[in-house]
C-alpha cells in the first residue's frame, strides 16, 4: 500500500515537474526568442508595418483609411473628401455591417454572387459617382475607364492599396482641388506606384495612405 503511494506521488511529482518545463519552454521562452528574432530581423512588419510621419504613427501600410468629409447632420455615410486620392468602396461586408467605413472590429467581403441585383446596382451607382467626382472641367472620365477595384470592395474590405489605373483618373480632380498641376499630381501617382510582387505575384499597385502623405506634403511646399 505504502509503496503504490509511494510511486502515485513520484508519478504525480514528475508529471508537474514537466509541466512546469513545457509551460516555461512553450509559454514563456520560446515566445520571447520569437518576439526577440521578429523584433531584431522584421522590426516594422512585427510591429504592425506602421507608417509615421514626424514621429507619430498615423496608421499601417496593411490597412486602409477613410478620408471622408465631417458626417452632416441626416447623412447615413459621409461624402467622401475629394481633395484626396479615394481607396477602394468601404462596405467589405454590406451596410447591414460594423464594416461599413474601414473599422476594424471585422472584415470580409459581401458574399454576394455576382448576379445579385443589390451588388450589382452597388456597382452601378459607385461608378456613376467615380464618373461624377473625378471628371473637370477639362477632363472627363469616361465609363469605361473606370477599374473594377473602384467599384467593388476587396475581400477584406480593408485594401490599403488601389491600381495605377484608378489612381490615375483621380489626378485632374486631386490636383484641381488642392490648386496643383496636374504633372506634378501624376508625378506623385507614378513615384508611388509598386510592381508585382518578386516581379511575378499580385499586380501594381499604390498606397493610398503612402500617396496621400506626400500628396499633403506636396501641398504644404507649394
Amino acid at each position: 500500500m505504502n509503496n503504490s503511494v509511494s510511486n502515485t506521488a513520484r508519478l504525480l511529482g514528475a508529471g508537474l515537474r514537466a509541466l512546469l518545463v513545457l509551460t516555461l519552454v512553450t509559454g514563456v521562452i520560446y515566445p520571447l526568442v520569437v518576439t526577440g528574432i521578429a523584433q531584431g530581423l522584421f522590426n516594422d512588419k512585427a510591429n504592425g508595418s506602421e507608417i509615421k510621419v514626424d514621429g507619430k504613427v498615423v496608421g499601417s501600410s496593411l490597412i486602409g483609411q477613410a478620408y471622408n468629409l465631417p458626417l452632416k447632420k441626416g447623412e447615413e455615410t459621409p461624402a467622401p473628401d475629394l481633395k484626396w486620392f479615394q481607396g477602394r468602396p468601404q462596405n467589405g461586408l454590406g451596410t447591414n455591417s460594423v464594416n461599413t467605413q474601414y473599422k476594424l472590429i471585422l472584415s470580409g467581403a459581401t458574399n454576394r454572387s455576382g448576379d445579385n441585383e443589390e451588388l450589382i446596382q452597388w456597382v452601378k451607382d459607385a461608378k456613376a459617382a467615380v464618373v461624377k467626382d473625378n471628371s473637370t472641367p477639362d477632363y472627363k472620365v469616361k465609363p469605361s475607364e473606370v477599374p473594377a477595384d473602384a467599384v467593388t470592395s476587396s475581400g477584406s474590405g480593408l485594401d490599403p492599396a488601389i491600381s495605377p489605373q484608378y489612381a490615375d483618373i483621380q489626378v485632374h480632380r486631386v490636383a484641381e482641388k488642392n490648386g496643383l498641376p496636374v504633372a506634378q499630381v501624376q508625378k506623385l501617382v507614378d513615384e508611388h506606384t509598386e510592381g508585382r510582387t518578386l516581379g511575378f505575384m499580385g499586380e501594381p499597385r499604390v498606397n493610398v495612405l503612402e500617396l496621400n502623405i506626400a500628396l499633403k506634403d506636396l501641398v504644404a511646399k507649394s
